[in-house]
């Protein structure tokens, strides 16, 4: 099996997901243009059926499965978006779902996937820990695995949102994209890459977790220490391996955003653009006003809203600041 999406895939994938997913707008940002230095338009996966991008991929994938292949049930590892995504799959689909989620998962990730239906085992443990657990669990139970990132039909049902981009703007400049296990920005990428290459794609990484932009550096997959950043959702120690040559090859520049950058973020979308974004959605956002990406006034730019999934109490912390 190809361990990478095609452009046709992605051309199956938008039409096998059309019946079930939601073709998000493509929303104009007047009022942070100024500060972001382009004609700024946002891809709001915040509006997704699950609110995030994230259920693209797993339909996807599920729906790709024969029904003895998922007959046992379907089993995963994520920080909560992936999570709700295979819930809501499995809960279309009849079939039951085990979903291994991190200690640190936010509270809501947690409840929304439990309101799925999906069976929750939170587990103290790195993301590699945490995958290992996964398999233990499917080898005895017989489930099938879908992986948030590194499976080719996951990327290519994430890569139906670089199809809806080109379609509601044809003549967009740059996309931004979140990259954390780098499944979304591989899948997009190609969408964008094998359709229109002039196209600018840029990653946004946060700075305490830079595994893309160092491996970019050093030339192959680099493993760095596992450090907090407030954008949970893009937490990861070492790039994806499959993954990993799709961005090399698609992706024209990867950016560092530091977590108060991204909080900044957070603020204008809600104040100005009136949407509520998770800080893993808004790092894009927060690139542009810390001045990261450089933009032209006439530039058509799109920023990736990747999900809007996150305590309300957390954060209404945060946008107290933003009046």
């Amino acid at each position: 099996m190809r361990n990478y999406p095609t452009i046709q895939d992605i051309r199956e994938a938008r039409e096998r997901l059309r019946p079930h997913v939601r073709h998000t707008p493509l929303l104009r940002a007047d009022k942070i243009e100024k500060a972001a230095g382009c004609q700024l338009y946002l891809k709001p996966e915040t509006l997704q059926i699950t609110g995030a991008f994230k259920i693209r991929g797993a339909l996807n994938k599920a729906l790709s499965l024969s029904r003895e292949e998922i007959a046992n049930g379907i089993i995963a590892t994520s920080s909560g978006n992936h999570a709700q995504g295979l819930s809501y799959a499995a809960k279309m689909l009849g079939v039951k779902v085990i979903l291994v989620l991190p200690v640190t998962t936010p509270k809501i990730k947690i409840e929304n996937t439990k309101a799925l239906g999906a069976e929750v085992i939170l587990f103290d443990g790195d993301n590699a820990a945490r995958w290992k657990k996964v398999y233990e669990i499917a080898e005895g139970n017989k489930y099938a695995v879908i992986h948030g990132f590194e499976d080719p039909i996951v990327m290519a049902g994430q890569g139906t949102i670089g199809c809806e981009i080109l379609e509601d703007l044809d003549d967009v400049d740059t996309v931004i994209v979140p990259l954390g296990g780098g499944g979304l920005i591989s899948g997009i990428a190609t969408a964008i890459k094998e359709t229109k290459p002039s196209v600018r794609v840029i990653g946004a990484e946060p700075a305490l977790t830079p595994k893309y932009y160092h491996s970019r550096i050093n030339k192959e997959r680099t493993s760095l220490p596992l450090k907090n950043t407030i954008a949970d959702g893009l937490r990861l120690s070492v790039p994806g391996k499959n993954p990993y040559p799709i961005i090399e090859k698609y992706v024209d520049e990867i950016v560092l955003v530091e977590d108060e950058h991204i909080i900044s973020g957070m603020r204008a979308l809600a104040r100005d653009a009136k949407l509520i974004a998770e800080p893993a959605a808004s790092i894009g956002i927060g690139a542009l006003l810390a001045g990261s990406i450089d933009v032209k006034p006439d530039e058509k730019v799109c920023a990736v809203l990747s999900g809007g999934n996150w305590d309300l109490g957390d954060l209404a912390e945060i946008y107290k600041a933003a009046g």
